[in-house]
């Protein structure tokens, strides 16, 4: 096991990590901007080293000021935690090649299934289910308006780099497709520095699914089971549960073994998500790979009890997997809310500023991740979530009632948060009523 690993990352990742190397026996150094000095991970680190001024492009993504500092701090290795530099290929193989350990798969692996393009060719090669579309990156406006006659309107116009939801366009005619090509290829490239842009066909009330993998450095993968991501607001995840409402365990089964299958395609290691499209039908589409820790990753830990953080730490130490698929087990029910500091009446307009008091729910089958607490000011010069809200119980009905009573308790004072649209969308027939697909939110609880 590594002796001393940094943390290139802040909030409430930078704490997860924090607790898993302490957990390990491990030294645990966090970088920090200006703005995060006094930040809660930066108290319970070893050590913390300021990197910059507030603004990420001049702390959380300088990638010589990250290695200066892990030269400074003399660790074995590096966690990219997930967001800012977490799926950048160079500063993978930088890490690499100035002697410190990657928690995450290969420069190789991150580079191709980073490429939506790439990740896609790969996904055929091995049986993986595709979205009808280009064969390739698309090269001009014919080709596309081609391609889309061929499989029909709607289409996607998506960014082959990033994620976050941003580079992608959709189209319902010729017309809108000429504006969708050059608005996608343009925000693509400001985002990624890479406006290459590939088509796809538009599944009406889609769902999002997405299978966890864990894998070694030996060739061995596992999948540790499903998370629906579906409830979702401007293609911004807000809730996801495990398992897949409406799927069959045999449904289940084939998603996530082509999760794993299109993982050791790839010679892939370490931590990842593979993230599917699923239509009214319940068939799914493979459409990209998430090579780092996401968001909700607690939802898979309550459901198999496996420390995903952990688990990272050991693969990237060069530990074997130390179970097979036969020993995954999915117990119960999972679920996670993100709790942002937003205005939900405003359209979920960030909302930063000192949170006066904070108290966190508790009680059986409650987690709640968050590097924030009383007194804590809200920055607004990053991302607007401040802390997840996780439960787990034996059955669905018994997690909804938990999660509701848990949002319920939480209080936050100072900042505006999304928890009364989470209750909102929780406590409706709607919800209640039917399986959410990705623009359930928009269309029900958004203002027009």
């Amino acid at each position: 096991m590594f002796k001393r690993v940094l943390i290139a990352n802040r909030g409430e990742i930078a704490l997860r990590v924090i607790r898993a190397c302490h957990e390990l026996g491990v030294e645990a150094v966090v970088v920090c901007s200006e703005a995060d000095r006094d930040a809660r991970y930066a108290q319970i680190a070893d050590r913390a080293i300021c990197i910059g001024p507030a603004r990420s492009a001049q702390s959380y993504l300088k990638i010589n000021q990250i290695i200066s500092a892990a030269e400074q701090a003399d660790v074995d290795a590096i966690h990219p935690g997930y967001g800012f530099l977490s799926e950048n290929a160079n500063f993978n193989d930088v890490c690499r090649s100035c002697g410190f350990e990657f928690i995450g798969p290969s420069p190789a692996a991150m580079e191709t299934l980073g490429d939506k393009n790439a990740a896609r060719a790969m996904a055929k090669r091995c049986g993986v289910p595709t979205i009808p579309g280009s064969d390739g990156l698309i090269q001009n406006e014919s080709d596309a308006i081609k391609v889309a006659h061929d499989v029909g309107y709607p289409v996607l116009v998506k960014a082959s780099a990033g994620g976050g939801g941003r580079g992608i366009r959709l189209a319902n005619d010729d017309d809108e497709l000429r504006r969708a090509l050059a608005e996608a290829a343009e925000e693509a490239r400001i985002a990624f520095g890479n406006s290459d842009v590939y088509l796809e066909k538009f599944i009406k009330k889609s769902r999002h699914v997405e299978a966890q993998i864990l894998a070694d450095n030996y060739g061995n993968v596992v999948h540790l089971w499903e998370r629906d991501c579906s409830l979702q607001r401007r293609r911004q995840k807000l809730v996801e549960i495990t398992p897949a409402p409406g799927f069959t365990l045999a449904k289940r089964k084939a998603l996530c073994e082509a999760a794993a299958r299109l993982a050791k395609e790839a010679g892939y290691s370490n931590a990842g998500t593979a993230e599917f499209v699923v239509d009214d039908d319940f068939n799914f589409y493979f459409i990209e790979m998430n090579a780092r820790i996401q968001v909700e990753h607690p939802v898979t830990e309550q459901a198999t009890g496996i420390d995903l953080v952990k688990a990272q730490l050991r693969v990237a130490a060069g530990e074997k997997l130390w179970f097979s698929q036969k020993d995954v087990k999915h117990c119960g029910f999972a679920m996670e809310c993100r709790i942002n500091a937003e205005d939900v009446d405003a359209g979920c307009r960030p909302c930063p500023g000192k949170i006066e008091q904070l108290i966190v729910p508790g009680g059986f089958g409650v987690r709640f991740d968050s590097h924030v607490y009383s007194g804590y000011v809200v920055s607004p010069h990053y991302d607007s979530m401040i802390g997840k809200l996780i439960v787990s119980a034996s059955t669905r009905e018994e997690g909804l009632a938990i999660m509701k009573r848990a949002l319920a308790e939480m209080k936050i004072d100072g900042v505006k948060t999304s928890i009364p649209l989470l209750l909102r969308i929780l406590e409706s027939k709607e919800f209640n009523t039917q399986i959410p697909d990705v623009g359930f939110i928009e269309r029900n609880f958004m203002k027009k």
